[in-house]
C-alpha cells in the first residue's frame, strides 16, 4: 500500500491524499508537479527513477488506510537529478 506522503521533498508544498499534483517514483519519493516538471525534469533526484502521478486513494478507504504523516523535506531543496 502506498504511503501517500504529505508533502514535496523539494519545496515542502502540502500534498494531501486527494491531490492531483503529487508525483512519485517507485520508491515513493514524493514531489509536487511543479518541482517534478521544472527542477527535476521528471527524474527522481534520489534514485534516478521516473516521476509519475501518484494514485489517489478513495476517500472512503482513508479512514481504514490513512495517508502517512511522515514528512520528508530537504532544506537545501532539490539539486540535479541522480
Amino acid at each position: 500500500m502506498l504511503q501517500l506522503r504529505p508533502g514535496c521533498e523539494c519545496c515542502d508544498k502540502d500534498l494531501p491524499p486527494e491531490s492531483t499534483e503529487a508525483r512519485i517514483c517507485s520508491f515513493e519519493c514524493t514531489f509536487c508537479a511543479s518541482c517534478a516538471e521544472t527542477i527535476l525534469a521528471g527524474t527522481c533526484p534520489n534514485c534516478g527513477g521516473e516521476l509519475v502521478a501518484r494514485p489517489r486513494r478513495p476517500a472512503e478507504k482513508l479512514a481504514s488506510y490513512p495517508a502517512s504523516r511522515e514528512r520528508v523535506y530537504k532544506m537545501a531543496g532539490c539539486g540535479k537529478a541522480a
